[in-house]
């Protein structure tokens, strides 16, 4: 046996090493991380509900041309990429929703404080107008625990569907329930999968008739509920892991 043989050994044995207590280094700071972002969100749902629900006084305006719901108005002033609130009764979901127009993707990576998090924050597509669109398309990560918009899981269920019909969203300056119209899974980045992604403004009843329909087609199970033109939508998006690239959706219309 070469002294060389045993020092090259110990070399791999001390790589092999150094890369196992990397990766756990690396998975107990995402696990550190979840948990104190989970905790962040947490305290600001609590904010959210001990506000005070009378509106804020005309004469001090949170923003030019904006009277903000006073429920929503300290989180907003700390962060003004907040365009509004989701939750699901009965469920984790409660959290901020962001939106960035000219930086598409940057709430992914990034906490509510704007640094980076594995867990991001839900935000919406960048070509949404939250007051116009027929259709706001809502991301958020998948994360175990029911966590984030690991909530959604769930909606697989059809038994969970049937106590959990309807979800919350806010903007800053309206309040807002949706009933769901369909649950379904589908691929991204493939020509198999359904661009569900690019439905956001129907050019016309065709469109959006369309749009439903395939919602329908693709859906796990019959909601008995549907939605016509003029029905305003939000469109909950995460990841799916039955498939490369999965994405479980969550179809959702206005109904006050």
């Amino acid at each position: 046996m070469s002294d060389n043989w045993v020092v090259q050994n110990l070399v791999n044995a001390l790589n092999t090493w150094n890369t196992a207590a990397f990766c756990g280094f690396q998975i107990y700071h995402h696990y550190a991380q979840v948990e104190e972002q989970t905790e962040a969100f947490e305290q600001m749902a609590e904010l959210v509900e001990k506000a005070p629900e009378e509106a804020i006084p005309e004469d001090t305006p949170v923003s030019e041309g904006e009277d903000v719901l006073a429920k929503y108005r300290e989180l907003y002033l700390q962060n003004e990429d907040m365009v509004g609130w989701i939750s699901i009764a009965g469920t984790k979901l409660n959290y901020p929703v962001m939106q960035t127009p000219t930086n598409p993707n940057f709430y992914l990576k990034h906490n509510f404080e704007k640094a980076y998090s594995d867990l991001g924050t839900p935000y919406i597509q960048e070509n949404c107008n939250l007051s116009e669109s027929d259709n706001l398309v809502i991301y958020g990560h998948h994360i175990k625990g029911g966590k984030m918009f690991g909530a959604l899981e769930d909606y697989k269920a059809e038994s969970f569907y049937e106590k959990h019909k309807t979800i919350q969203f806010d903007t800053l300056t309206e309040q807002a329930e949706y009933e769901i119209v369909a649950v379904f899974k589908t691929v991204a980045y493939s020509s198999e999968g359904f661009r569900y992604y690019d439905f956001v403004d129907a050019e016309n009843a065709e469109a959006f008739d369309s749009y439903i329909a395939k919602c329908k087609e693709l859906a796990l199970y019959d909601t008995g509920v549907s939605a016509a033109y003029g029905d305003r939508l939000i469109t909950l998006s995460t990841c799916e892991y039955s498939a490369q690239n999965g994405r479980l959706v969550v179809v959702a219309k206005k109904v006050s």
